[in-house]
């Protein structure tokens, strides 16, 4: 899961690196509208997808194990998708429009229109990588370490196509900055028809008998879909929330200057692919944690739950102790700029400072999704963030002049909040046994809406 998660964010990251040698604004178009995409849209991380797709942690986990008809995880699938594309329009309208938007908040005018640009070719890929993702969640629902490596496989796959596909473009083009989206607009959708063929052919699918066909009747119930919506709007807040406030900071960035915006365009390039260590940890506690409760083990979820915590906690060090060791190598790796390196290499200390933290709140988060308790890390990120963090990391970068470490020093603060809270809600505020109840109620109450649904097809039929 971790390898999966970790080839999609280099996807998208290897497009910064090569758009960005093309110079300081390239980069920082290249970053900032991936950054944007990440609040609003469905990149590897960005958090209709991500957010999204959340509910199929719940939903798709715990009917694989505890549903009496295995099908019943094809109708969650197919509801997925087409509620999340539907999601996606008024995305689409916001990437449209971005510029003026982004002028209002103070950006630089060749700043916002060359950003407008970008996320207007990535509205491309957009339909192609929900679809990805939700096709990725529905395989890793099915707990079967053979089917989800079926993503992997795509993954490793595309990447090397990715790059020669942003290397023709972006060097070999008139294209230039605006080949990289592009380029990861196919990438995408050629994932999604990749995985889609793999699945289909994949004997442990078959086995499984999750498959059902296109339901569209039993996808478009109103009542699934309020379920899915229950879950799924927290799911994207609790996602939106931590993201957008790190988007904040790239614009508080910007503010600062284009040095600050273009160090922080690498800092946040790399974070998003260390934040698939704690993410890929989540996936995994909510997809074990989920299939626990389907088969009525509230004992059982738990420990999985107290385990992904303990490996957070030492993959967060080890990373914390790369990052320290690394500093003033990282900036080398995405830029040219001198002054950006030195930059980067003053504020890794702060980034490296949350990985423990940052890695509980990936794995904590990731079994209050399997339970169903997306609402909860949303709470948790509004508080932390919007409450305290955001507010002292502007006080300090402003008004107390520490710049960008001030900003970051305030993200640190979050993080630790979220990730100590989030635990505790593990540790002190689960009645696993009620968390079981509540999903043998969901499964029931699903299976017998389904039940109705083909019985009044039946009756159509005769």
């Amino acid at each position: 899961v971790i390898l999966s998660y970790i080839l999609q964010n280099s996807i998208q990251t290897i497009s910064i690196v090569i758009i960005g040698r093309l110079g300081p604004h390239e980069l920082s178009v290249a970053a900032f509208s991936l950054m944007l995409a990440f609040v609003t849209g469905d990149d590897p991380s960005w958090c209709v997808a991500l957010g999204g797709t959340t509910a199929l942690d719940t939903l798709g986990s715990q009917a694989f194990t505890g549903s009496t008809r295995p099908t019943d995880l094809s109708v969650h699938l197919q509801r997925c998708i087409l509620l999340l594309w539907i999601l996606l329009i008024p995305v689409c309208v916001l990437w449209t429009f971005m510029r003026p938007i982004l002028l209002a908040l103070g950006q630089q005018d060749d700043l916002a229109r060359d950003v407008q640009k970008f996320l207007r070719l990535l509205i491309i890929g957009a339909p192609g990588y929900i679809g990805f993702e939700s096709m990725k969640k529905y395989l890793q629902c099915q707990g079967k370490a053979s089917i989800m490596r079926a993503s992997t496989m795509v993954l490793l796959v595309v990447f090397p196509i990715n790059v020669g596909l942003n290397i023709g473009f972006v060097y070999y083009s008139s294209l230039r900055l605006f080949g990289g989206p592009i380029a990861l607009s196919i990438t995408y959708w050629l994932a999604f028809a990749l995985l889609g063929i793999i699945t289909s052919f994949s004997p442990t699918h078959r086995r499984n008998g999750t498959w059902g066909g296109i339901q569209f009747r039993a996808v478009l119930q109103w009542k699934g879909c309020a379920t899915f919506f229950r879950l799924a709007i927290p799911g994207i807040l609790m996602v939106g929330t931590e993201w957008a406030a790190f988007e904040i900071v790239a614009l508080a960035a910007g503010r600062l200057g284009s040095l600050p915006l273009a160090a922080q365009s690498v800092i946040m390039t790399l974070d998003q692919i260390l934040n698939t260590l704690p993410f890929g940890i989540g996936v995994a506690a909510s997809t074990r944690v989920g299939n626990l409760i389907g088969l009525r083990s509230a004992i059982g979820a738990k420990h999985a739950a107290h385990a992904a915590a303990f490996l957070s906690v030492v993959v967060g060090a080890v990373v914390m102790l790369t990052l320290i060791s690394t500093k003033d190598i990282i900036g080398r790796l995405m830029s040219d700029d001198v002054a950006v390196i030195q930059l980067v290499s003053g504020v890794m200390p702060f980034v490296a400072s949350f990985q423990i933290a940052d890695g509980l709140a990936g794995s904590c988060g990731g079994s209050l999704r399997g339970q169903g308790r997306q609402h909860l890390g949303a709470i948790f990120n509004f508080v932390a963030y919007y409450v305290l963090a955001l507010p002292l990391g502007i006080f300090l970068a402003f008004r107390l002049d520490y710049g960008l470490k001030g900003l970051w020093i305030g993200q640190v603060v979050g993080l630790t909040l979220v990730g100590v809270g989030e635990y505790a809600t593990i540790w002190f505020g689960t009645d696993w046994v009620y968390e079981v109840e509540k999903g043998v109620q969901r499964n029931s109450e699903e299976a017998k809406r389904l039940v109705q649904i083909r019985n009044l097809r039946n009756i159509e039929g005769d």
